[in-house]
Protein backbone atom coordinates (compact mmCIF):
# COMPACT_ATOMS: atom_id res chain seq x y z
CA UNK A 1 0.00 0.00 0.00
CA UNK A 2 1.44 3.12 -1.46
CA UNK A 3 1.45 6.18 1.26
CA UNK A 4 -0.98 8.04 -0.29
CA UNK A 5 -3.59 5.34 -0.18
CA UNK A 6 -6.45 5.46 2.68
CA UNK A 7 -6.14 3.44 5.02
CA UNK A 8 -9.15 1.30 5.82
CA UNK A 9 -10.33 0.19 8.89
CA UNK A 10 -13.02 -2.23 9.73
CA UNK A 11 -16.09 -1.39 10.88
CA UNK A 12 -15.60 -2.31 14.82
CA UNK A 13 -12.48 -0.17 14.89
CA UNK A 14 -14.32 2.83 13.53
CA UNK A 15 -16.86 2.56 16.29
CA UNK A 16 -13.76 1.96 18.78
CA UNK A 17 -11.96 4.58 17.66
CA UNK A 18 -15.44 7.12 17.34
CA UNK A 19 -15.51 6.23 21.00
CA UNK A 20 -12.03 7.26 22.01
CA UNK A 21 -12.09 10.72 19.82
CA UNK A 22 -15.31 11.22 21.61
CA UNK A 23 -14.62 10.41 25.33
CA UNK A 24 -12.15 13.18 24.54
CA UNK A 25 -14.11 15.78 23.06
CA UNK A 26 -16.41 15.52 26.18
CA UNK A 27 -13.10 15.51 28.64
CA UNK A 28 -12.04 18.59 27.07
CA UNK A 29 -15.79 20.46 27.17
CA UNK A 30 -15.70 19.86 30.64
CA UNK A 31 -12.00 21.10 31.66
CA UNK A 32 -13.56 24.06 29.26
CA UNK A 33 -16.41 24.27 31.36
CA UNK A 34 -14.68 24.24 34.85
CA UNK A 35 -12.55 27.10 33.62
CA UNK A 36 -15.37 28.96 32.44
CA UNK A 37 -17.82 28.35 35.63
CA UNK A 38 -16.63 31.46 36.92
CA UNK A 39 -16.88 33.32 33.94
CA UNK A 40 -20.69 32.72 33.64
CA UNK A 41 -21.93 35.57 35.41
CA UNK A 42 -20.41 38.15 33.30
CA UNK A 43 -21.72 36.31 30.10
CA UNK A 44 -25.36 36.50 31.65
CA UNK A 45 -24.45 40.39 32.02
CA UNK A 46 -23.18 40.59 28.67
CA UNK A 47 -26.26 38.94 27.44
CA UNK A 48 -28.60 41.08 29.18
CA UNK A 49 -26.92 44.08 27.84
CA UNK A 50 -30.21 44.50 25.50
CA UNK A 51 -32.38 44.96 28.83
CA UNK A 52 -30.25 47.09 30.83
CA UNK A 53 -28.17 49.11 27.78
CA UNK A 54 -28.82 51.37 25.16
CA UNK A 55 -28.46 48.54 22.08
CA UNK A 56 -27.74 49.99 18.20
CA UNK A 57 -31.44 49.81 17.48
CA UNK A 58 -32.11 52.61 20.09
CA UNK A 59 -29.60 54.71 18.93
CA UNK A 60 -30.99 54.72 15.33
CA UNK A 61 -34.57 55.28 16.89
CA UNK A 62 -33.11 58.25 18.42
CA UNK A 63 -31.47 59.24 15.28
CA UNK A 64 -34.42 59.11 13.03
CA UNK A 65 -36.88 60.64 15.61
CA UNK A 66 -34.28 63.50 15.73
CA UNK A 67 -33.57 63.59 11.58
CA UNK A 68 -37.39 64.01 11.74
CA UNK A 69 -38.11 66.28 14.31
CA UNK A 70 -35.56 69.02 12.34
CA UNK A 71 -36.30 67.93 8.95
CA UNK A 72 -39.82 67.25 8.92
CA UNK A 73 -41.42 68.33 11.95
CA UNK A 74 -45.16 67.88 10.59
CA UNK A 75 -44.28 63.93 10.47
CA UNK A 76 -42.69 64.74 14.13
CA UNK A 77 -46.12 65.89 15.59
CA UNK A 78 -48.00 63.59 13.73
CA UNK A 79 -46.69 60.66 14.80
CA UNK A 80 -45.82 61.88 18.60
CA UNK A 81 -42.66 60.92 18.60
CA UNK A 82 -41.89 63.59 20.97
CA UNK A 83 -42.80 60.97 24.03
CA UNK A 84 -40.37 58.32 22.57
CA UNK A 85 -37.43 60.36 22.17
CA UNK A 86 -37.42 61.85 25.86
CA UNK A 87 -38.74 58.36 27.05
CA UNK A 88 -35.99 56.93 29.58
CA UNK A 89 -34.85 53.90 29.21
CA UNK A 90 -36.48 50.78 31.16
CA UNK A 91 -34.26 48.36 33.43
CA UNK A 92 -35.77 44.71 32.77
CA UNK A 93 -35.00 42.99 35.29
CA UNK A 94 -34.58 38.59 35.22
CA UNK A 95 -36.37 36.64 37.56
CA UNK A 96 -36.29 33.36 38.91
CA UNK A 97 -39.23 31.01 41.03
CA UNK A 98 -37.33 28.07 41.47
CA UNK A 99 -34.92 27.28 44.47
CA UNK A 100 -31.79 26.30 42.59
CA UNK A 101 -33.00 27.89 39.42
CA UNK A 102 -29.18 30.51 39.26
CA UNK A 103 -27.12 27.74 39.79
CA UNK A 104 -28.61 25.35 36.94
CA UNK A 105 -28.52 28.44 34.59
CA UNK A 106 -24.68 28.73 35.71
CA UNK A 107 -24.33 25.23 34.29
CA UNK A 108 -25.67 25.66 31.35
CA UNK A 109 -23.97 29.04 30.52
CA UNK A 110 -20.45 27.35 31.62
CA UNK A 111 -21.21 24.55 29.91
CA UNK A 112 -21.82 26.27 26.44
CA UNK A 113 -18.72 28.42 27.35
CA UNK A 114 -16.83 25.60 27.71
CA UNK A 115 -17.66 23.62 24.49
CA UNK A 116 -16.74 27.20 22.95
CA UNK A 117 -13.40 26.87 24.65
CA UNK A 118 -12.90 23.56 23.62
CA UNK A 119 -13.95 24.16 20.05
CA UNK A 120 -9.80 23.06 18.61
CA UNK A 121 -9.56 20.26 20.47
CA UNK A 122 -13.54 19.12 18.83
CA UNK A 123 -12.02 19.92 15.59
CA UNK A 124 -8.92 18.33 16.21
CA UNK A 125 -10.40 14.98 17.23
CA UNK A 126 -13.21 15.03 14.33
CA UNK A 127 -10.21 15.58 11.63
CA UNK A 128 -8.52 12.63 13.56
CA UNK A 129 -11.68 10.75 13.27
CA UNK A 130 -11.68 10.62 9.34
CA UNK A 131 -7.87 11.66 8.85
CA UNK A 132 -7.51 7.90 7.97
CA UNK A 133 -9.61 8.02 5.17
CA UNK A 134 -7.20 10.75 4.14
CA UNK A 135 -3.66 11.05 1.94
CA UNK A 136 -1.08 12.69 3.66
CA UNK A 137 -1.23 15.90 1.73
CA UNK A 138 -4.95 16.44 2.99
CA UNK A 139 -4.00 15.27 6.34
CA UNK A 140 -1.92 18.41 6.09
CA UNK A 141 -5.10 20.91 6.57
CA UNK A 142 -5.77 19.83 10.04
CA UNK A 143 -4.46 22.97 11.60
CA UNK A 144 -6.09 25.06 9.37
CA UNK A 145 -9.55 23.02 9.93
CA UNK A 146 -9.24 24.10 13.31
CA UNK A 147 -8.40 27.44 12.84
CA UNK A 148 -11.11 28.39 10.47
CA UNK A 149 -13.93 26.51 11.94
CA UNK A 150 -13.47 27.60 15.47
CA UNK A 151 -13.13 31.42 14.38
CA UNK A 152 -16.50 30.68 12.37
CA UNK A 153 -18.06 29.51 15.12
CA UNK A 154 -17.19 32.41 17.07
CA UNK A 155 -18.10 34.69 14.43
CA UNK A 156 -21.63 33.41 14.36
CA UNK A 157 -22.19 33.56 18.13
CA UNK A 158 -20.51 37.10 17.97
CA UNK A 159 -22.68 38.21 15.25
CA UNK A 160 -25.63 37.13 16.58
CA UNK A 161 -25.02 38.60 20.15
CA UNK A 162 -24.08 41.90 19.18
CA UNK A 163 -26.81 42.02 15.93
CA UNK A 164 -29.76 39.30 16.33
CA UNK A 165 -30.18 39.02 19.86
CA UNK A 166 -31.00 43.02 20.22
CA UNK A 167 -33.53 43.00 17.60
CA UNK A 168 -35.68 40.03 19.21
CA UNK A 169 -35.42 41.54 22.21
CA UNK A 170 -36.09 45.32 20.84
CA UNK A 171 -38.93 43.79 19.41
CA UNK A 172 -40.12 42.23 22.09
CA UNK A 173 -40.73 44.74 25.11
CA UNK A 174 -41.97 47.11 22.20
CA UNK A 175 -44.98 45.43 23.00
CA UNK A 176 -45.13 46.98 26.59
CA UNK A 177 -47.82 49.31 27.28
CA UNK A 178 -48.95 50.85 30.46
CA UNK A 179 -51.16 48.06 31.06
CA UNK A 180 -48.58 45.49 30.13
CA UNK A 181 -45.54 44.96 31.50
CA UNK A 182 -42.92 42.00 31.03
CA UNK A 183 -41.73 39.60 33.70
CA UNK A 184 -39.12 37.60 31.79
CA UNK A 185 -37.65 34.39 33.40
CA UNK A 186 -34.74 33.69 33.64
CA UNK A 187 -34.24 30.59 32.36
CA UNK A 188 -36.51 31.07 29.04
CA UNK A 189 -33.99 34.26 28.73
CA UNK A 190 -31.18 31.96 28.89
CA UNK A 191 -32.00 28.98 27.16
CA UNK A 192 -33.25 30.89 24.42
CA UNK A 193 -30.28 32.95 23.69
CA UNK A 194 -27.54 29.62 24.23
CA UNK A 195 -30.17 27.98 22.21
CA UNK A 196 -29.80 30.40 19.15
CA UNK A 197 -26.12 31.14 20.18
CA UNK A 198 -25.12 27.39 19.41
CA UNK A 199 -27.74 27.29 15.88
CA UNK A 200 -25.82 30.67 14.64
CA UNK A 201 -22.02 29.35 15.57
CA UNK A 202 -23.34 26.02 13.90
CA UNK A 203 -24.85 28.35 10.44
CA UNK A 204 -21.55 29.75 10.47
CA UNK A 205 -19.38 26.25 9.99
CA UNK A 206 -21.50 25.45 6.70
CA UNK A 207 -18.79 27.44 4.29
CA UNK A 208 -16.56 25.78 6.22
CA UNK A 209 -17.53 22.70 5.45
CA UNK A 210 -18.63 23.05 1.90
CA UNK A 211 -14.80 24.50 1.20
CA UNK A 212 -13.70 20.82 2.62
CA UNK A 213 -16.07 19.20 0.88
CA UNK A 214 -15.55 20.49 -2.68
CA UNK A 215 -11.61 20.77 -1.93
CA UNK A 216 -12.14 16.70 -1.49
CA UNK A 217 -14.18 16.60 -4.85
CA UNK A 218 -17.58 15.32 -2.89
CA UNK A 219 -19.35 18.90 -3.80
CA UNK A 220 -18.98 21.40 -6.32
CA UNK A 221 -20.82 24.65 -7.71
CA UNK A 222 -22.71 22.67 -10.21
CA UNK A 223 -24.13 20.14 -7.47
CA UNK A 224 -24.62 23.09 -5.09
CA UNK A 225 -26.27 25.99 -7.06
CA UNK A 226 -29.42 24.32 -8.68
CA UNK A 227 -30.70 23.20 -5.17
CA UNK A 228 -31.19 26.96 -3.89
CA UNK A 229 -34.81 26.01 -3.53
CA UNK A 230 -34.57 22.97 -1.25
CA UNK A 231 -32.47 25.21 0.83
CA UNK A 232 -34.58 27.59 0.82
CA UNK A 233 -37.33 25.12 2.02
CA UNK A 234 -35.05 23.57 4.78
CA UNK A 235 -34.19 26.83 6.50
CA UNK A 236 -37.97 27.54 6.51
CA UNK A 237 -38.59 24.35 8.43
CA UNK A 238 -36.06 24.82 10.75
CA UNK A 239 -36.83 28.10 11.54
CA UNK A 240 -40.31 27.57 12.08
CA UNK A 241 -39.70 25.48 15.13
CA UNK A 242 -39.33 28.65 16.87
CA UNK A 243 -43.03 30.32 17.94
CA UNK A 244 -43.01 33.80 16.87
CA UNK A 245 -42.62 34.94 13.72
CA UNK A 246 -39.30 37.63 14.09
CA UNK A 247 -37.36 34.68 15.50
CA UNK A 248 -38.51 32.90 12.11
CA UNK A 249 -37.37 35.33 10.01
CA UNK A 250 -33.73 36.23 11.87
CA UNK A 251 -33.19 32.23 11.58
CA UNK A 252 -34.17 31.98 8.16
CA UNK A 253 -32.19 34.44 6.33
CA UNK A 254 -28.99 34.28 7.88
CA UNK A 255 -29.49 30.02 7.31
CA UNK A 256 -30.37 30.65 3.80
CA UNK A 257 -27.26 33.05 2.93
CA UNK A 258 -24.80 30.52 4.44
CA UNK A 259 -25.82 28.12 1.88
CA UNK A 260 -25.30 31.00 -0.72
CA UNK A 261 -22.00 31.31 0.53
CA UNK A 262 -21.18 27.93 0.61
CA UNK A 263 -22.16 28.16 -3.01
CA UNK A 264 -19.73 30.56 -3.81
CA UNK A 265 -17.08 29.43 -1.69
CA UNK A 266 -17.34 25.86 -3.85
CA UNK A 267 -17.37 27.47 -7.10
CA UNK A 268 -14.30 29.56 -6.09
CA UNK A 269 -12.08 27.60 -4.06
CA UNK A 270 -13.92 23.88 -5.09
CA UNK A 271 -11.73 21.22 -6.74
CA UNK A 272 -10.86 21.85 -10.52
CA UNK A 273 -11.73 18.91 -12.94
CA UNK A 274 -9.37 18.05 -15.03
CA UNK A 275 -9.55 18.02 -18.44
CA UNK A 276 -9.46 14.21 -20.26
CA UNK A 277 -6.63 13.75 -22.14
CA UNK A 278 -6.42 13.74 -25.62
CA UNK A 279 -7.45 10.43 -27.57
CA UNK A 280 -4.69 9.87 -30.04
CA UNK A 281 -5.15 9.93 -33.75
CA UNK A 282 -5.96 7.27 -35.45
CA UNK A 283 -3.48 5.79 -38.11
Amino acid sequence: MSAEEPKVLPFIEHLVELRRRLIIIVIAVFIGMGVSWNLANEILVYMEKPLTSVTYIDAAKQKLYRYLQTNYPAIYRMGDMEKELNKPKKQHALNYTKPLEPFFIQCKISAIAGFVLALPIVFHQIWAFVAPGLTRRERKLVVPFMLVGTLAFCLGAFFFLTTVWPFIINFSLSYETEGLRSWLSLSAYVDFCLRLILMFGLMAELPVLTLLLSRFGLVSYAFLAPKRKYALLASSIVAAFHSDLVTMFVIMIPMYMMYEVSVWVALFFGKKKTEPPPLPAAG
